[in-house]
């Protein structure tokens, strides 16, 4: 944690961070979560820790809070919030194949498999990824360092640009409430709903 030392470098190294952040891969990102919706394809998000943690925070935002009106919902799945499946998975299995296995079941072409790894490098999502390439999914993620490994398996990746582990997944939860604003502004315009 160089330069990191008290309260005040913590926030002066995430806001200079977060200045740094590629903005126009996060609007590619939403603009295929637009594509998913608007077409009525799935999104399935995933990841591990404080990952599994912004896949259940963003599923909600997505499913709840994108509601317009007009009865179109936005079709969304964590695959970190079924805790029996994921332990069945990884007990009977192994835990590289906790989402992969549940991904094999139901993803299908121009679906999106949105992952969040904070070193990009998790197996367990590396799997998935995978499963969804062959499956004809769309890949996208969240990572941070310099993206790991499954920054050549998604077709889209947001890479924090840190090695700072807090750094990179609070810019994670921000690139999502990012994601989450600019989507539901879209959607409200398109049917005239408040924002």
């Amino acid at each position: 944690m160089t330069g990191i030392y008290d309260v005040n470098s913590y926030f002066g190294c995430l806001s200079l961070t977060a200045k740094r952040l590629p903005f126009e891969t996060i609007d590619q990102i939403a603009s295929i979560l637009l594509g998913a919706y608007d077409a009525g394809h799935m999104v399935y998000l995933f990841g591990n820790g404080g990952s599994a943690a912004l896949a259940s925070h963003f599923a909600c935002d997505l499913g709840k809070n994108t509601l317009n009106g007009t009865g179109k919902r936005f079709r969304v799945l964590a695959l970190t919030d079924n805790v029996p499946l994921m332990t069945a998975w990884a007990n009977d299995s192994r835990y590289e194949d906790i989402f992969a296995e549940q991904l094999a079941n139901l993803v299908r072409r121009d679906d999106v498999a949105f992952a969040i790894s904070g070193s990009g490098n998790s197996p367990n999502v590396l799997r998935a990824l995978a499963v969804a390439r062959e499956a004809g999914a769309i890949t996208v993620g969240l990572s941070g360092f310099q993206g790991g490994k499954m920054k050549e398996l998604c077709d889209v990746c947001m890479v924090v640009p840190s090695d700072n582990m807090q750094i990179i997944e609070d810019l994670h939860v921000c690139a999502a409430h990012a994601l989450f604003t600019s989507i539901k502004t879209k959607i409200c315009k398109t049917t005239g709903a408040v924002a």
